[in-house]
């Protein structure tokens, strides 16, 4: 694709989105109303298709009590190629109203999960991840005839190999405590007072995901302002999450008492009034910082001691911003690998400096700066 090709197509992805309605819930079928949107119009799309989990009677407890599992209309299909076409049949209408460089997600269990990623493939989408959600509190295989069923699958892909997705890589570090983010996330099952009840004091949704799962699938693939679709809406998981983090939604859902549920619960969650701590900087977009101004602001002095975190490597810093082993002299980096004989370091993470009792990173040093810097812009 030429650069004037992309510029079209960006201009015509615009266009589409400006004539979208948001933050607004669609009754009716899926594939209808996705098929009356505007191609290419939404960034993101979380799908939590029913599981056709073809159940063969009632599941009750060792006390006979009967388990209240998913026994509603639109979980049945007569067989495994009706279940199929209707897959391919809202995959097709998602496809179409996903941008180019938009994602999408879709959750499910081993009852369906595997014929999804299938169609998924088969219909040209490029499979990123999949993530499994560990249940921290899965329901008890009562029946004790397999293994308890303590996980579900989602998978997460783009509209093509070569597709400039959005990944907040720093978001998911961050929220996992400085650790890259793995592809198994521990998540409790929506208990307490996040599920809804019904009037009758019951569960009103039989499978409604925690907002903590949705929490992390937008923070992670989307940024403030973009357009989430949830073809599959429910109670409104999506919705709530969305709005909390400052994205906009769009829900279909068939149910008239979960689109109604969902309004109310959407309405009560309060928006951020900062819009500023929805961001997460990339380390890439941030000020560079030469480890030569941490010297010449006073942070380091001239023949200050580096250490590695295992105090196995030293070096000395010098006045120009270079450094000192034993045997060799140059940049935080070159020195860092070459104490470790490898072919490259990042000084910043490698070396560390003494702070009270404990060695901390001199990235610290560098991050004290950028904030500096940061503060004299705004």
């Amino acid at each position: 694709m030429t650069r004037k090709t992309k510029a079209a197509a960006k201009a015509a992805s615009d266009a589409a989105a400006a004539d979208l309605r948001t933050n607004v819930i669609y009754g009716g079928d899926c594939v209808q109303v996705m098929n009356s949107l505007p191609e290419k119009s939404v960034d993101v799309i979380f799908a939590d298709p029913p599981y056709n989990l073809q159940l063969g009677g009632d599941l009750t407890r060792p006390d006979n009590s009967r388990v209240d599992g998913v026994d509603d209309a639109w979980d049945k299909f007569d067989s495994f190629a009706e279940y199929d076409r209707f897959t391919r049949d809202w995959l097709a209408a998602a496809r179409r109203v996903l941008k180019d460089n938009g994602t999408l997600w879709v959750i499910g269990s081993y009852h369906n999960i595997f014929r999804v990623g299938a169609a998924l493939q088969d219909m040209g989408f490029w499979v990123l991840n999949d993530i499994v959600w560990n249940k921290t509190n899965p329901m008890p295989n009562f029946r004790g005839t397999r293994f308890t069923n303590a996980h579900e699958t989602m998978i997460w892909c783009s509209k093509s190999p070569d597709a400039k997705y959005t990944f907040n890589y720093e978001a998911m570090k961050s929220l996992n405590e400085g650790t890259q983010m793995r592809s198994d996330w521990s998540l409790p099952l929506c208990t307490g007072g996040e599920r809804l009840k019904g009037d009758d004091g019951q569960k009103l949704h039989p499978t409604q995901k925690p907002e903590s799962l949705l929490y992390r699938v937008l923070l992670s693939s989307t940024n403030p302002g973009d357009v989430v679709l949830d073809p599959f809406f429910g109670t409104g998981t999506t919705g709530a999450a969305a709005k909390r983090l400052g994205r906009q939604y769009i829900g279909i859902e068939q149910d008239p008492a979960y689109i109604a549920a969902a309004q109310r619960r959407i309405a009560a969650v309060e928006e951020v009034k900062d819009p500023s701590v929805l961001l997460t900087p990339s380390k890439r977009s941030e000020p560079r910082v030469p480890f030569g101004t941490v010297v010449e602001r006073g942070l380091l002095q001239p023949g200050a001691v580096l250490t590695d975190a295992s105090g196995r490597f030293s070096a000395k810093v010098r006045a120009d911003g270079t450094i000192m082993s034993a045997e060799v002299r140059g940049s935080i980096h070159q020195v860092g690998a070459a104490v470790q004989g490898a072919p490259a370091c990042n000084g910043w993470t490698f070396w560390h400096i003494q702070h009270g009792d404990t060695l901390v990173p001199i990235d610290m040093l560098r991050q004290k700066v950028r904030a500096e810097v940061n503060h004299t812009v705004q």
